[in-house]
């Protein structure tokens, strides 16, 4: 039996600490400093639009289970450092920051084994300077056992290659150039891949990888294509996800869905009853993730 794409319950991690986060800003090149604004300002903001994505999603149907970040971790909101499985196994990746490291705390490792058998962990990948970071750097096309994937600093080619390898995913390796010049720093900046259709940006796609991407997305969905413009607005950081009666619907930021024409709206609505937004621009600006980065899935 093929796996779903797509879950109706997310994990999320309430912050403690919300900043911009120096040891992920070499790589990471949409946070923007602002140093004229106080880390407990900055928290408190964060704190709303973390409470109003969350209200967003139950309000629709869509279950949530989230618990509390810990200090040390001003990433904690993006809790993109493990995935689950349909058959209930989980594993657990790499990180590059080494406050990112930290939010692998034993409490929230010992919370998800209640339900999911930890059957890989590949910090130790961390000690060789090899990383791969989830959800983020592998955008999985989980019924068809493809993962489309850009190398940078945080998703090493090798160590991608030999994840698929030893979990039976097709990998679709690309290089991306962002809008300073430098690869982007995770996967799912430039597109999302949903149960009948995946959007994506081809522009920021080096030349001689994109006939070969586009081949393989329009394979077995439709494809929604994205401006390089509109990644820079987080439309490409964006999720499916299913509410308690099976409807598909798709989960971004404010800003993304304001960003998105009248024609592509009308192509996503063939596919999703609804748009779940919230406001998450302070979370963009500081952390330069957005709504999918925020949750992880539970199947």
């Amino acid at each position: 039996m093929k796996e779903k794409q797509s879950t109706n319950h997310i994990f999320m991690v309430k912050p403690v600490e919300f900043y911009m986060n120096p040891q992920t800003s070499g790589s990471n090149h949409y946070q923007i400093e602002d140093k004229e604004i106080k880390k407990e300002a900055i928290l408190e903001e964060a704190i709303k639009e973390f409470n109003n994505l969350h209200d967003a999603l139950t309000s629709n149907g869509v279950n949530v289970t989230a618990l509390k970040g810990i200090k040390g971790c001003p990433d904690h909101i993006f809790p993109n450092w493990f995935i689950t499985f349909e058959d209930k196994s989980m594993q657990i990746f790499s990180m590059r920051a080494e406050n990112r490291r930290k939010e692998k705390t034993p409490e929230m490792i010992e919370f998800l084994k209640q339900e999911y058998k930890l059957t890989d962990d590949l910090s130790h990948y961390e000690e060789l300077e090899l990383f791969l970071e989830s959800t983020s750097s592998m955008v999985l096309d989980r019924v068809n056992k493809v993962v489309y994937a850009t190398s940078s600093a945080r998703t090493n080619p090798e160590l991608i290659q030999k994840w698929c390898d030893k979990n039976r995913y097709e990998l679709v390796l690309f290089e991306t150039e962002s809008h300073t010049g430098d690869p982007i720093y995770h996967t799912d900046v430039l597109m999302y891949v949903g149960t009948r259709v995946i959007g994506i940006c081809f522009e920021v796609i080096k030349e001689r990888y994109r006939d070969k991407v586009k081949e393989m997305v329009s394979r077995y969905h439709e494809v929604v294509e994205i401006s390089k413009e509109q990644i820079m607005n987080f439309c490409g950081n964006s999720l499916e996800v299913v509410d308690n009666h099976g409807e598909q619907m798709l989960v971004m930021s404010k800003r993304a869905y304001d960003s998105y024409d009248k024609e592509q709206i009308a192509a996503l609505n063939k596919f999703y009853k609804k748009f779940i937004y919230a406001d998450l621009s302070v979370i963009e600006k500081f952390g330069g993730g957005s709504a999918r980065c925020m949750l992880s899935e539970l199947f």
